[in-house]
């Protein structure tokens, strides 16, 4: 059975429609999954005419059972935004409202098994609070939608290296004390599990540090020698493998030397930095601890060439080719 794939072309102002179309044209992605786009009709078709690439929608009855089409892409038609309503490269309610109604009925195709994954054209915060979104970020929103009480977090992952993150989006001044052993715990456990669903049978994890120096044996802090290092040790006696606190301006050369598949970094930038400059243009976004794999790319919709024809389709390729994967590996 292939994955059934759910794509929603997020905000609609930046370059997620652009970056589907060119996604449905790669080689081996409508081999790869049975996919259903999720959105307004001419969100998609403008997608189409600025990357300059075309496909086949099929409109589908998703209530039917089995949606797959033998040509083209199933499509499930909404009307979430007017053509009018469409200002490139402009923050917009509209937009951000048009991606909080797609990505509410992808939710609901997930929960009633008509779609195993999503895949997502980046979204745009702004705009989506302007619309309503009363959480912090789009996890959380999902989170809800979903039902999940248990331990999230947006999981990062370029070229086969993986960060999750024990804080994410709070000020830099809260980070040291809102560590602890729970939190660093449940960061790794996430990550162990989202690697073994992506087919690594016992990931090779590194914890960072939160000091320079990894605190230099308390000089510059004890967070590491109150916190990090017995969490570390507790969790590999407990057969896992993982290692750490190291300092987080030399763990990522362990990443990059595959000698480690994953770093638990202590705040957002930690680990954004080293990823985004290793490459910027192929990082994905995972959101972890759903029930569901959701993917999409990291870069963002990138007002600055919205509307140009001239987006990167590597990360949107490597969000699908992560949906599919993890979905085959979901319940081993």
């Amino acid at each position: 059975m292939k994955p059934k794939i759910g794509i929603i072309p997020g905000d609609p102002s930046g370059i997620g429609p652009e970056l589907i179309a060119r996604l449905l044209n790669q080689d081996g992605v409508t081999e790869a999954a049975d996919i259903l786009l999720i959105g307004d009709a001419h969100v998609f078709e403008t997608g189409q005419l600025v990357a300059g690439q075309d496909f086949a929608m099929t409109p589908v009855d998703v209530t039917a059972g089995d949606w797959s089409v033998r040509q083209g892409v199933a499509f499930h038609a909404m009307e979430t935004i007017e053509p009018e309503q469409i200002n490139v490269a402009t923050v917009t309610e509209a937009g951000g409202a048009s991606v909080l109604q797609t990505l509410d009925q992808a939710l609901e195709f997930v929960q009633s098994g008509v779609i195993d994954a999503i895949v997502f054209g980046p979204f745009n915060k702004a705009a989506m609070h302007l619309a309503g979104l009363g959480h912090d970020d789009e996890l959380h929103y999902m989170a809800e939608k979903l039902g999940v009480t248990n331990y999230i977090s947006e999981l990062n992952t370029l070229d086969g290296m993986w960060t999750s993150r024990v804080t994410s989006h709070i000020a830099l001044r809260d980070v040291a004390d809102t560590i602890s052993e729970e939190r660093v715990t449940e960061a790794v456990h996430l990550i162990d599990n989202v690697l073994r669903r992506s087919g690594i049978e016992r990931p090779r994890i590194s914890v960072a540090a939160i000091n320079p120096h990894a605190g230099d044996g308390g000089n510059f802090g004890t967070e590491e020698i109150d916190i990090l290092e017995p969490t570390v040790r507790k969790l590999a006696e407990g057969q896992m493998a993982v290692d750490g606190p190291w300092p987080s301006d030399t763990v990522f050369l362990k990443a990059v030397a595959k000698e480690i598949d994953a770093v638990v970094t202590m705040y957002h930038d930690q680990g954004q930095i080293a990823l985004k400059l290793l490459g910027f243009d192929r990082g994905v976004t995972v959101q972890g601890g759903l029930p569901v794999p959701v993917a999409t790319p990291a870069h963002g919709t990138a007002f600055d060439i919205a509307g140009q024809g001239r987006a990167d389709v590597g990360a949107t390729r490597a969000a699908f080719d992560i949906a599919c994967t993890m979905v085959t590996h979901w319940d081993k």
